[in-house]
């Protein structure tokens, strides 16, 4: 027999669900605490410093023990807008980001068609090629003022055994050759990250479609533009707007090769606002240069990413 069970009233429903609201509100209590510790360094380490250098971009902060500073509007971007020097640091800054960035790109697609080729060796190849990637910064521009070196630096030893040329070059030390140089560390540097990126890329096109392309009677240039571009082209539009941004924000590396000289021919535009700050003690206008960067860099970046995929649509 079969024995039927009364619906809960209106009231008993009513009362049921505080109860259910409560843990919820509970869980959600919860959650923050366990969150807490995570947000805290985020917000005091990168939220804080963010808004603090916005607001400071917008006044006459100056270096010193209790300075009094006040706000000035936009005389900051004003004064900024008729500096000669960072217009050349943000010319300089360009060629560099662009050129790191493309020669990058270019070789480490080369390099990741190389390691997925499944050539012999290409086990220790591998880890060989993250080397770079694995070495701070600092590290790297050390061991390449020492290649650099004009007197006991390696390039130059080397190039005289070819007899390629005849007299010590110093290479950072030269208005021609400076940016040159540093461009050519940029690139060894950051090629590794670009690589393991653009490889997995190329791991995950299916071997279906070369060889159904190679049955077609595709060469090899035809089998990348038809099968292998469109497959790894959302990686590499991710990768370099990466390259791009990390790039034109470049200190530690330039900064111990030549410190932005020689003439400042290779002052990037951090280098020059890290100047304003703390060789000169202007922290308003050296703010207000971090604040018109990162408008700059999101334009360029947003332009870009705009044109790459209104082509991959």
């Amino acid at each position: 027999m079969v024995q039927l069970t009364a619906k809960p009233s209106r009231s008993e429903a009513a009362r049921r669900r505080p109860v259910r609201s409560g843990r919820s509100r509970s869980n959600q209590r919860q959650m923050w605490l366990l969150l807490l510790p995570s947000l805290v360094p985020v917000v005091v380490f990168s939220v804080y410093p963010l808004l603090n250098g916005i607001w400071l971009g917008f006044t006459d902060a100056k270096a010193g023990y209790n300075v009094q500073f006040r706000f000035n509007g936009l005389d900051n971007y004003t004064k900024l807008l008729q500096d000669d020097l960072f217009w050349n640091s943000f010319k300089i800054g360009l060629i560099w980001a662009f050129s790191v960035t493309a020669l990058q790109f270019l070789l480490a697609l080369g390099l990741a068609m190389l390691l997925s080729a499944g050539l012999r060796f290409q086990w220790l190849v591998r880890p060989l090629a993250l080397v770079p990637w694995a070495m701070p910064s600092v590290i790297v521009a050390i061991l390449w003022k020492l290649v650099y070196n004009p007197d006991a630096g390696i390039l130059n030893a080397a190039l005289k055994s070819l007899h390629v040329i005849s007299t010590d070059i110093n290479w950072l030390g030269d208005f021609e050759l400076a940016l040159p140089a540093v461009i050519v560390v940029g690139v060894w540097a950051g090629m590794p990250q670009t690589t393991i990126a653009l490889l997995a890329g190329l791991q995950n096109t299916p071997d279906e479609l070369h060889e159904a392309a190679k049955l077609d009677g595709a060469n090899a240039w035809q089998r990348f533009l038809a099968v292998t571009w469109p497959a790894i082209r959302p990686v590499a539009i991710a990768i370099s707007s990466l390259d791009f941004v990390w790039n034109f924000n470049s200190f530690g590396l330039v900064y111990v090769l030549t410190e932005g000289g020689p003439g400042g021919r290779t002052l990037l535009p951090m280098l020059f606002a890290y100047q304003r700050a703390f060789g000169n003690g202007e922290f308003g206008y050296a703010s207000a240069l971090g604040n018109a960067m990162v408008i700059v860099i999101m334009l360029i970046m947003g332009l870009y990413l705009r044109r790459q995929l209104r082509e991959a649509i």
